[in-house]
């Protein structure tokens, strides 16, 4: 609907940059008024939703638009192109030749330089997007693992500069890579300027943050509020002393929790996620958006302006880079989890979202040996928007939490409680026979909740049989380790391992000995990469040569799969045996898999019409394209070995694909 006050303002603001020096060419200022147009609107609505109440709101708006001028401004021209490129291909990202890898580079490669040495090994893996830990600079101790940002415009000088990171971005486009890094939106450092500020007085800078005089409003604000780190950081505001006022640290006592409810908070921040962007990044992931907007009486959690100010930050940068792409860090329930894609393609906040349901589902599934809550959770979570994907993942840098309803495991008729015990004791090594070897992470004394810390191979049981010698527990292990990565392969969405797991690395208890990691056992699998045991993977029969390997066949086989772009594909299927889980990737050309997984430490059978029932004819037979060769049958049965998954197509597609 036209709006005569709103088509003034964009003309007063045209004509302003029109006439300001330096003078941009007449090409880029096109482009720029054609999608400050074609934006405008929604900016100006999602503004006026969050801070229209304020008198000096428009003139706010206008800071702000002056904020994504500069920005586009300073965008390099070999970025804007690829700005355009990506913008004839709209559905670029949900192609399935994307597999990321996310790591710390100082457990990596010490620093930027190094990094830059170790594309090749990513590239023999077959890694093309890769995530780098949050690496700009923080305090030396209270760092939080670089999620307490004292400077957003500047690397960490242990790591290198920004001028390594536009370099790293520049190799990255050579080789058709994607670079991800972290903006932290919700807190910076209280070593941030801002803090300095405040700490020192100036108005401005604490309005910044949430500040109070006593404990009135904190208090009010913690009855509704939970602990993120009842352990460590208990509550959610913290007494500064030379503030001598309470300021809100919902994460840890050094991180202040930044105040949206001003504009010049917001303002200000997306000027930061623009200049990370200008730097030639392509993914950028927003740290914690859950908590973005606080309003009393709430668990300040979720809360529907923080997605208004996700639409709003998704808008300014469709103006200035609309090439980059948000991931949404909102580790949280599964039907909160969908909203962080927005609404549909017209009303989006985040293209990319981390599949932690899937992630924790799949825990539960190697827990149990079975695929029932596995399953009823999936089948329940409402279909996202096309266009965006997930990141299937085994494990990330944080803990291993068991985010699905109790709902759902009541309606199996289970005891919700019983089961998640016995699930944290499987991997915690209290469970008689688990193999596992995690540890309890924020274990809440009152409710016997926890979260689960530790690698992927130490958690799958290769650090037991390493210590134990035994061979049939190592041979479990790796077998467990490839079928998780088959799932996130295949299942819809991007991919991501965790630096280390392709080699098998275990749990490095070393953080224990260093007093600002020694309270937080996350660290454990956080390891430091083992190049020498990388190296292994050249010598037949190791077992980072077995992991290696299969790992790198499992990606070159999804980079040839086309039906497992992300286009809303992914049909998880019924299956009469409780242990094997089903799904159909489909592809309108008629070239669909079937993937059929056992959870399960034993032999397995399904029917064999499973096959037919699945529109596979098999006059011509089928074959698995992990192996190369038909499933095993027995009479009418297909035999699954312990842990063991097939990628089903017909045979004649096969010949053709190889």
């Amino acid at each position: 609907m036209y709006n005569a006050e709103q088509h003034h303002l964009l003309n007063e603001l045209l004509d302003k940059y029109q006439k300001q020096k330096p003078v941009m060419d007449p090409g880029n200022f096109r482009e720029f008024c054609t999608r400050l147009g074609a934006n405008f609107n929604v900016i100006n609505t999602l503004f006026h939703e969050l801070y229209g109440h304020r008198k000096d709101h428009k003139e706010q708006l206008k800071q702000l638009i002056d904020k994504l001028y500069n920005a586009f401004q300073q965008r390099h021209a070999d970025l804007k192109e690829q700005d355009r490129d990506r913008q004839k291909d709209p559905q670029w990202l949900l192609s399935q030749k994307w597999v990321g890898m996310m790591l710390y580079l100082e457990h990596f490669s010490k620093d930027l330089k190094g990094f830059e040495e170790k594309l090749d090994y990513l590239q023999e893996l077959g890694v093309n997007w890769v995530h780098l830990m949050p690496l700009l600079e923080a305090p030396v101790k209270e760092s939080d693992g670089g999620y307490a940002v004292s400077n957003y415009r500047k690397v960490d000088p242990k790591f290198g500069t920004m001028a390594d990171i536009r370099k790293i971005a520049k190799e990255f486009r050579k080789r058709d890579m994607l670079l991800t890094l972290d903006i932290v939106l919700n807190h910076t450092s209280n070593e941030h300027e801002w803090a300095q500020k405040a700490i020192k007085g100036q108005k401005k800078f604490q309005d910044y943050y949430y500040m109070f005089e006593d404990r009135q409003i904190p208090d009010q604000f913690e009855n509704y509020m939970p602990e993120v780190f009842p352990v460590n950081n208990p509550g959610n505001f913290t007494f500064v002393e030379p503030l001598k006022k309470w300021v809100m640290t919902v994460f840890h006592q050094y991180q202040w929790d930044l105040n949206y409810r001003n504009p010049q908070v917001f303002g200000e921040m997306t000027d930061n996620l623009l200049f990370l962007a200008n730097q030639g990044v392509d993914i950028l992931r927003l740290d914690a958006p859950a908590f973005l907007w606080k309003e009393m009486g709430t668990s300040c959690q979720n809360l529907p302006k923080a997605h208004t100010l996700l639409k709003l930050q998704k808008r300014c940068t469709e103006v200035v880079a609309p090439g980059v792409k948000f991931i949404a860090e909102a580790i949280v329930a599964p039907l909160e989890i969908i909203k962080y894609f927005g609404n549909d393609s017209n009303d989006h906040e985040c293209e990319i979202a981390y599949h932690a349901p899937l992630m924790a589902l799949i825990w539960e599934a190697l827990a149990t040996g079975e695929t029932a809550l596995l399953n009823k959770v999936i089948k329940n979570l409402p279909q996202k928007p096309f266009g965006t994907t997930w990141i299937n993942y085994a494990r990330c840098h944080d803990d291993i939490g068991l985010g699905f309803d109790d709902s759902f495991i009541y309606e199996l008729g289970r005891d919700a409680k019983l089961h998640r015990t016995y699930i944290l004791d499987y991997y915690t090594g209290k469970f008689a026979g688990s193999p596992a070897k995690g540890a309890p992470f924020m274990f809440n004394p009152k409710s016997g909740d926890a979260r689960i810390s530790g690698t992927l191979a130490s958690l799958a049981g290769l650090e037991t049989a390493i210590n134990t010698k035994d061979k049939k527990i190592e041979k479990t292990a790796i077998d467990k380790v490839i079928l998780v990565h088959s799932i996130i392969m295949s299942f819809g969405g991007l991919p991501l391992i965790y630096s280390g797991d392709e080699i098998g690395l275990l749990n490095d208890y070393s953080y224990q000995k260093d007093s600002a990691k020694a309270y937080d056992n996350r660290w454990m699998h956080r390891p430091l990469m083992d190049w020498k045991a990388a190296k292994k993977r050249e010598k037949k029969g190791s077992i980072e040569q077995r992991l290696f390997t299969a790992l790198k066949k499992l990606i070159a086989i999804r980079k040839d799969s086309p039906e497992w772009s992300d286009f809303n594909n992914n049909d998880l299927r019924y299956c009469e045996n409780k242990h094997v889980m089903v799904y159909l990737r489909l592809d309108d050309r008629g070239r669909n898999t079937l993937a059929m997984v056992n959870f399960h430490g034993s032999e397995q059978f399904v029917k064999k019409d499973i096959l037919f029932r699945h529109g596979f004819d098999m006059t011509g037979g089928v074959v698995d394209k992990y192996s190369g060769k038909a499933p095993s049958y027995n009479d009418e049965l297909v035999v699954f070995k312990p842990y063991q998954f097939f990628w089903i197509i017909d045979k004649v597609h096969h010949h053709a694909q190889v």
